[in-house]
């Protein structure tokens, strides 16, 4: 049952009725071609969508395979001056020590293009847990949960803790338990 229309009750907005079928046909047609050609439009989009995303995964992976290769180069001299200095025969104390120096200054020098930082806390500075690893606590004349002695030092990576500085931790005055 399809509901009667009133033709007193048309506006003009309801006009574009077809007047004859060949109208109708023409216009249905035309309706066709344009949701074929939006249809079309559409599919190419999703597609390029699809093609960028996988291109952009792609490069990420790219981008973690070969993430560590500046640093890895930069790392070579050092162990170049290493294998060296063990390959030398007949070196005096000065000349080893001399040769750790610039080896030391090689392997700071490729940290500092990685960006990794010393986290080096001062004998007295306050415990933090997100940069210390407490190993041991000690009684101190320091005040309790400051740093009374350095193990290793820590290191950063993009302000991202690599390896938390080990420290001894002061438990507060002796005799304060």
């Amino acid at each position: 049952m399809t509901p009667e229309i009133d033709p007193a009750t048309l506006t003009d907005q309801d006009a574009p009725l077809a007047e004859s079928p060949q109208a109708a046909s023409a216009e249905l047609g035309k309706a066709q071609a344009e949701i074929a050609g939006l249809k079309d439009a559409f599919l190419r989009a999703k597609a390029e969508t699809d093609n960028v995303r996988k291109i952009a995964q792609a490069d990420v992976a790219k981008a973690h395979k070969f993430a560590i290769e500046s640093f890895a180069e930069d790392l070579l001299p050092v162990k170049d001056a290493l294998e060296k200095a063990l390959g030398t025969q007949g070196q005096t104390v000065e000349t080893i020590v001399h040769g750790a120096e610039l080896t030391l200054k090689a392997l700071q020098s490729a940290f500092s293009r990685a960006q990794v930082k010393e986290v080096e806390p001062a004998v007295g500075d306050k415990f933090d847990p997100h940069r210390h690893e407490a190993i041991a606590m000690a009684p101190s004349a320091q005040p309790a949960n400051t740093v009374v002695n350095v193990y290793e030092k820590g290191y950063l990576l993009n302000d991202r803790m690599l390896r938390p500085a080990k420290v001894v931790v002061s438990s507060g005055p002796p005799g304060n338990g």
